[in-house]
């Protein structure tokens, strides 16, 4: 594998892929707001304070509100070496449970590419990388984004601002 040369400088911060991703989207009100940088090779950081509206458990963080930090971290991976990527599995095993108020730091690493096929990893901690709260595994695939979401246009906010940027060549 080799890093694109178009691909975000080590400590550069990645670009949202849609200005309303739940996870990564800057205009969304109610998402995550994860803030992503790339790292060195094929390393992903981010970071995100775990909020009182992300509780699960009394004083805890919600498991579906980790698992979709994991997968728009995991999922900005695939970006260093090329185009966009989906998901296609996300495993994420649950090491000690993440306090409401504490600031999680994320690693995520693409690990290989098999045609289509991305395969990464991605650790959570709070404060001590050696004491991981969470780790996940996952899969992408390689798209061609035009053709992956044009019967979908139609249902998104900003549906005439992707419809000009899809028209042109």
């Amino acid at each position: 594998m080799e890093r694109h040369p178009k691909a975000v400088p080590p400590g550069g911060r990645m670009r949202m892929h849609n200005p309303l991703c739940y996870g990564c989207g800057e205009e969304a009100a109610q998402g995550l707001h994860l803030e992503i940088y790339a790292g060195e090779d094929f390393a992903i950081h981010a970071r995100m304070a775990v909020e009182a509206r992300f509780e699960g458990g009394p004083g805890v963080i919600h498991g579906g509100v980790l698992s979709t930090a994991f997968d728009d971290v995991m999922g900005m991976a695939p970006l260093l070496i090329g185009p966009s990527a989906v998901t296609v599995h996300l495993e994420v095993d649950y090491l000690r449970p993440i306090p409401i108020g504490s600031t999680l730091e994320f690693t995520a690493t693409l690990l290989g590419r098999q045609r289509r096929k991305l395969y990464t990893e991605g650790a959570a901690h709070i404060g001590d990388p050696d004491a991981p709260v969470a780790v996940a595994h996952g899969i992408f695939v390689s798209i061609n984004a035009r053709e992956h979401f044009a019967d979908h246009l139609e249902k998104s906010q900003l549906s005439d601002e992707y419809k000009q940027r899809m028209s042109r060549p």
